[in-house]
């Protein structure tokens, strides 16, 4: 089967790029996309709702050209900033809001708040247990972790974490995406945007801050400086985006942040630049995933922070060379989407307004378009 990619996106109308990035904003109004084609489904979470469209009888092989399809709303009244799909159930897919989680039990197709106990906290990621599917996460803005049970239908909220505030920021730091560490699974990492990196080994219950040899790096090596929006220059090291964990690769810890990819193979205590500056001339790290059928795996977004250029890098040996694996010309902030169930079905949308696809391992690739005036993607999933 094909996949569905997801993404989340501002308001038209936005700014442009330039420096900062897209999640380095406080964030304005936008609209959550859902769209699917043949048997698939392809879904985007911009900003300001969601949209979907009725699967047609196309066989998948239709995928090899740009496919047609048009796009509706499914989430439209509540901002939204990303989308994920539950791997054990596609019937479930979650919607982060700015009101917290909103869930659909039918592909996407009607989304409900669920019973969230606060109003107001913006969710911007996900994570579900792989070993018991009821069990989730969900990180939100203020800095804040949220549990459930019953498959996302109810969520209570863990205790604060009362985290240092190294880098005073315009917006309030989110968290922006979790990994569970591949052999201990009550480890887990999230990433946060503008404060480093934050671990659990209670499952998510309590968490602690290891982003002091990041503030370090920043401190001792004037290449990793940057200041564009707060009062500290080690700002582009805390500006987490990304992390992943790969069984490959076990001890191992990978961060995208703006001043590239880190990795860390001491439970968060010391990070190394993995030098993706060897391979890329682009070096702004924005997403980073393992791919679900081959842990040595691994796809990178990565940007230059100053231009719309991106792309999207591969490596197959867990991070150690990368090679370019797009073959389009995506415009600015860039996500990935990983098809559970095909590896050679990948997705990437660009933050203004752009998704592509390839169903050939890379072969051959197609644009998927947007409704006119539909920019700034926050976050992509494939299912």
């Amino acid at each position: 089967m094909a996949a569905w990619p997801l993404t989340a996106r501002a308001a038209q109308g936005a700014t442009g790029d330039n420096a900062v990035s897209v999640h380095c904003r406080a964030a304005p109004s936008k609209i959550s996309l859902h769209q699917i084609f043949g048997r698939e489904e392809l879904a985007v979470s911009l900003s300001y709702g969601a949209a979907i469209t009725p699967a047609s009888e196309v066989s998948p092989a239709c995928f090899v050209a740009p496919p047609t399809a048009e796009w509706k709303h499914a989430l439209s009244k509540v901002e939204a900033f990303t989308v994920f799909v539950h791997p054990c159930d596609p019937n479930l897919v979650f919607a982060g809001t700015a009101d917290g989680v909103y869930r659909s039990t039918d592909r996407g197709q009607n989304f409900r708040r669920a019973d969230f106990p606060d109003r107001g906290v913006q969710i911007w990621s996900f994570l579900q247990d792989d070993t018991d599917p009821m069990s989730m996460l969900a990180g939100g803005s203020p800095v804040s972790i949220y549990s459930s049970d019953d498959g996302g239908a109810s969520w209570k909220r863990a205790p604060n974490p009362h985290l240092p505030v190294h880098a005073k920021m315009p917006f309030p730091c989110r968290v922006m995406r979790f990994a569970r560490h591949s052999r201990r699974h009550g480890e887990i990492f999230a990433v946060l945007e503008v404060s480093g990196v934050i671990r659990s080994t209670d499952g998510g219950h309590s968490w602690s801050h290891f982003s002091a040899d990041l503030l370090r790096l920043a401190e001792t090596e004037p290449r990793l400086h940057s200041k564009l929006v707060s009062d500290t220059e080690a700002e582009g090291m805390l500006d987490g985006h990304a992390v992943c964990a790969s069984s490959a690769d076990p001890d191992s810890i990978i961060i995208a942040v703006r001043m590239g990819l880190f990795r860390s193979r001491d439970q968060g205590k010391t990070w190394q630049d993995m030098q993706v500056d060897h391979f890329s001339p682009f070096t702004y790290g924005r997403d980073i995933k393992v791919s679900p059928q081959d842990p040595n795996t691994l796809y990178a977004c990565l940007i230059a922070a100053s231009s719309k250029d991106a792309a999207l890098y591969g490596s197959q040996d867990v991070g150690k060379t990368w090679q370019r694996f797009d073959k389009v010309t995506p415009h600015g902030t860039l996500m990935v989407g990983l098809h559970h169930g095909d590896a050679k079905q990948i997705y990437v949308a660009a933050r203004y307004g752009e998704v592509f696809g390839t169903q050939d391992g890379g072969e051959s690739w197609f644009e998927i378009p947007l409704p006119q005036g539909v920019q700034h993607i926050y976050a992509l999933a494939c299912r």
